[in-house]
């Protein structure tokens, strides 16, 4: 593990230096390029020469400790004592440090909610989740746009997508994909019981024209006049847009502008980010036919939380973790469970990443 990581500090380095390199700052790609290289290593650095230095101190503790004068043994004991419990602390940031990042954490999303199982009451939750992740994205000054939207009868949501933009979205909100149930007495309940219904959340990372080349002979584009409220545009002219992927038959419609122009671009948007997810899911699911014992799989038809409203409790299922501050949450403050959560799966990775390199 030292060589590795004297390899990442040589690499720090000759990164610092590039960066100082006047023919590197005059170029902004490369100099960007470099810039980030160096921010993502930092930290890993940082915490490796405090390691190596922890490691001289306890040689020298070691050496003292075994000294003829009493009173330096005491010292030299408890300075042992101190020194390995900070050694096994920072061997543990490194090796979290090391395992590879999620090459899409520093991506925009889109996010999509969509009402599941009962009826009204589904899509009014499906809004109320809505609320929560705009609301968290204000916190974290994210900017997010509605991309579409299709109301429910009673205000609420059959489906909203939205595309959030913002330092590390992806990252903090990766986990968020799946079944959210909620139990509660629904508004339109007159005898006071308590229903359970469902709506589904997907967050996926906002695909680029280079993550996903889309050719235009793969690609079928129809025109039509807008539905519902939106000033005179509305059914008078073909601003609306429906692409169809013919290669995967994935269709996206867009018909929130009244440019045909901007739909376009939401649509292609919305469309290379499902055709980036499909490649993703493609190869995780190749690796994870090699693995055993996976846990936590985070497909999106897994249940993965329960907000019951008579309790004031929210369940995060894959982790057994349970807040009574369901008012808050549901008004934003999500950093706590998606810090419990990543933290799980941060845990995970590390054993997996142990686990290989014991069997290398």
């Amino acid at each position: 593990m030292l060589d590795k990581l004297a390899s990442i500090e040589a690499r720090y380095e000759h990164l610092l230096a590039r960066v100082a390199d006047p023919a590197v700052q005059a170029d902004p790609v490369e100099y960007r390029t470099s810039s980030k290289a160096i921010a993502e290593i930092e930290e890993l650095v940082e915490r490796a020469r405090e390691y190596r230095a922890v490691l001289d101190e306890i040689a020298q503790a070691r050496e003292l400790a075994e000294g003829s004068d009493a009173d330096m043994r005491d010292l030299a004991r408890d300075e042992l004592t101190r020194l390995e419990e900070r050694q096994n602390v920072l061997l543990q940031d490194i090796k979290r440090l090391l395992v590879p990042k999620d090459p899409n954490d520093e991506k925009n999303v889109v996010l999509e909610i969509r009402a599941g199982t009962g009826g009204d009451e589904a899509g009014l939750f499906a809004a109320d989740l809505f609320r929560m992740y705009a609301r968290y994205a204000e916190r974290r000054s994210w900017r997010l746009e509605v991309l579409s939207q299709s109301e429910g009868s009673l205000g609420g949501f059959k489906e909203v997508i939205a595309s959030i933009e913002g330092k590390d979205v992806y990252s903090r909100l990766k986990y968020e994909s799946g079944v959210h149930r909620v139990q509660r007495v629904p508004a339109t309940e007159a005898s006071g019981r308590i229903h359970t219904s469902t709506a589904t959340v997907a967050v996926l990372p906002e695909a680029e024209e280079v993550d996903v080349q889309i050719d235009p002979k793969d690609l079928r584009v129809d025109t039509f006049c807008s539905s519902g409220p939106g000033g005179q545009s509305v059914n008078t002219t073909y601003s609306a847009v429906r692409l169809t992927h013919i290669p995967t038959g994935l269709v996206v419609s867009q018909q929130d502008e009244k440019s045909q122009i901007k739909n376009r671009q939401k649509a292609m948007k919305v469309l290379r980010t499902r055709l980036y997810e499909m490649e993703m899911r493609k190869q995780q699911e190749a690796i994870a036919k090699e693995r055993r014992g996976q846990v936590g799989t985070g497909e999106r038809s897994e249940k993965i939380r329960t907000y019951n409203f008579p309790q004031s409790r929210i369940t995060d299922h894959r982790i057994n973790f349970t807040t009574h501050r369901i008012v808050d949450v549901l008004d934003g403050a999500l950093d706590e469970l998606i810090e419990q959560v990543s933290s799980h799966f941060q845990a995970e990775r590390l054993r997996e990443a142990t686990a290989r390199e014991a069997t290398a």
